[in-house]
Parts: C-alpha cells; sequence; structure tokens
C-alpha cells in the first residue's frame, strides 16, 4: 500500500529549477515502478461508490529531477489510450508530487497538454470549463512535495479535482473535460512517452 508516513517533508524548499519556462508536460522521461520511498500506490481506490484498479503508474522525471508519481485508475484495466477513453464509469488519475512545485506550473502544464492533444474546435468548446480546472488548482498557492492531487471523473456528475483529499472547486460538467485531461498523458503527444506506456500497465 502507499504510505503516507512517507510524506514527512512539508518544508517549503526550492522549486523545480527552470519549471517556469518549461512546462512540466514537457518532462522527458519516466519509470514505470509504481513505488515512492520504499511505499506503493494500492492497488484499488474508490471513486463515489465505485471500487477502481490501478492500471498503471509510473514516476516523471525532468532531467535528473524525479517531480511526480501518477497512477491511473479504472473500472478495469485496458492497454490503449482509446480503450481507457472508450470505458465507462468513474475514473481517476493520482499525482504524487515528489518535488515542491508551483500550482501555476501545474495550471500551466495541463493547458499545454490539453491544447496540443486537442482540435482548434474542442479547445474552444473546453475553453471555460478548463479555465474552472485552472482556478481548482490554483486554488492552493504551492505544490508541496508529498501532496497527493487527484483528478477524478464522477458520471452524472463532472471532473473533480482534489488536494490530500479535499475537494478543490465544484465538479467540471462533460465527459469531453475528462478526455481531454486523460489525452494529457495518453494523447498522441504525451507528457512522456514514457510515462504513457507505464499508465497503460507496460514497463519502460
Amino acid at each position: 500500500m502507499y504510505r503516507r508516513d512517507v510524506m514527512v517533508s512539508r518544508r517549503r524548499g526550492a522549486s523545480l529549477p527552470g519549471l517556469a519556462a518549461a512546462c512540466l508536460v514537457a518532462l522527458s522521461a519516466a519509470s514505470g515502478a509504481p513505488c515512492l520511498a520504499g511505499g506503493e500506490l494500492p492497488e484499488r481506490t474508490s471513486v463515489g461508490r465505485r471500487e477502481l484498479v490501478l492500471n498503471g503508474a509510473g514516476v516523471n522525471r525532468r532531467l535528473f529531477f524525479k517531480v511526480y508519481l501518477a497512477g491511473l485508475y479504472l473500472a478495469e484495466r485496458r492497454q490503449t489510450p482509446e480503450d481507457v477513453l472508450a470505458l465507462g464509469g468513474p475514473k481517476r488519475v493520482s499525482v504524487t508530487l515528489l518535488r515542491n512545485v508551483p500550482t501555476r506550473a501545474l495550471v500551466d502544464a495541463l493547458k499545454g497538454g490539453i491544447r496540443v492533444n486537442c482540435s482548434p474546435e474542442e479547445r474552444q468548446a473546453l475553453e471555460s470549463r478548463v479555465e474552472q480546472l485552472a482556478a481548482a488548482l490554483l486554488a492552493v498557492e504551492e505544490g508541496l512535495k508529498g501532496d497527493v492531487i487527484t483528478f477524478d471523473w464522477l458520471p452524472g456528475e463532472g471532473t473533480l479535482v482534489s488536494v490530500n483529499g479535499e475537494a478543490k472547486g465544484r465538479a467540471i460538467p462533460g465527459a469531453d473535460v475528462y478526455r481531454a485531461l486523460l489525452r494529457v498523458w495518453l494523447g498522441e503527444r504525451p507528457a512522456s512517452s514514457g510515462l504513457k506506456k507505464a499508465l497503460l500497465g507496460g514497463a519502460n
């Protein structure tokens, strides 16, 4: 199981160098192992009333820095982006920060990932709701090492952003928002090809 006691460092240290200039979404390498400081992500979690299974997980890096551990939870395991996007039921992307990261950098990264993986028409339709997503994240000034950010899809409600289990903002309506969010990691131009493979259950 993932151990909360590995999240002992809550001091505000230096943010990732150059992060303001280089989007987090362009991180170049990932590890397929869902481990952090001797702990592991749980194999199962619950979103709403549905139990989900860990589809895959990986550590995303920038140069020599581990930036975050990402895990994808689904109702059933899937091995292709198309099958993940088509699967019904709740979904979760869990992001555990391995460094202090300004939330503005996270927002810029997500917006950049959505932009490059959506058509102009999709971007226009999503614009106001992507801003809602951004506002939810910006409710926290800085992401600290050990913080867990979850992006949940709840059918009938929408996309919900939480930080350390606390909901930020209201549910954002529309399945198209969550599909666009998933494409940040699973799209044709993902944050990292290695992380994409890891989230789909593969190994690097």
